[in-house]
């Protein structure tokens, strides 16, 4: 599945798709911008930085190098122990004596159980996973685009309370393309309730 973003011209909303269109989308722009422009990652709320200097051929070249640019310091990978061509990464795992002993005894050892557990774990947890993932999108984006705005604190509330009702209460004034955005982050979260 392609990992979407949406760009805001202040509080419109101005292109959504792959990071991609999205970038073409603002280098074809034809008009004056009149306010700040602001990319955000559907999948988690979080602003992205788009270098849209040069041709269009330019900026896919970055893209291309660089498929997902975060804002913020980026973290080397790690390098070392696993099997990094096929996406292991050896990390610390800090256990106590008696989990050792068991991981130890389990067929194909420590690394074939934990990652069997994860497996589990995410199977049985991934509808409320999924649901966190969406109010946390939801709140990063409201953080960015509505911390000003009237009756953001108690929206934060209601969503992290997972009402609904009082959650698209609190937000009625804000402007349409924001509120919009913010509840289509957030039906994944509260949509079960």
């Amino acid at each position: 599945m392609i990992e979407t973003f949406t760009a805001f011209e202040g509080p419109r909303r101005i292109a959504g798709g792959a990071l991609a269109d999205v970038a073409l989308a603002l280098k074809r722009l034809r008009r004056p911008i009149c306010e700040p422009i602001s990319i955000f990652s559907d999948a988690t709320g979080l602003a992205v930085d788009l270098d849209l200097h040069g041709s269009e051929r330019d900026v896919l070249a970055r893209l291309a190098a660089d498929p997902v640019p975060r804002g913020g310091p980026q973290q080397a990978a790690p390098r070392g122990r696993g099997r990094p061509k096929l996406g292991v990464v050896a990390r610390e795992v800090t256990l106590l004596p008696r989990h050792w002993e068991w991981l130890k005894a389990q067929p194909g050892g420590a690394s074939v159980a934990l990652r069997k557990l994860v497996e589990q774990a995410r199977r049985s947890s991934g509808d409320k996973d999924r649901r966190r993932a969406a109010r946390d999108a939801a709140y990063h984006f409201m953080s960015a685009m509505a911390g000003n705005l009237p009756n953001f604190e108690e929206a934060s509330r209601a969503l992290f309370a997972l009402d609904r009702r009082r959650f698209v209460a609190q937000i009625a004034g804000w402007p349409a393309d924001i509120r919009d955005h913010v509840v289509k982050l957030a039906s994944g979260d509260l949509a079960a309730n």
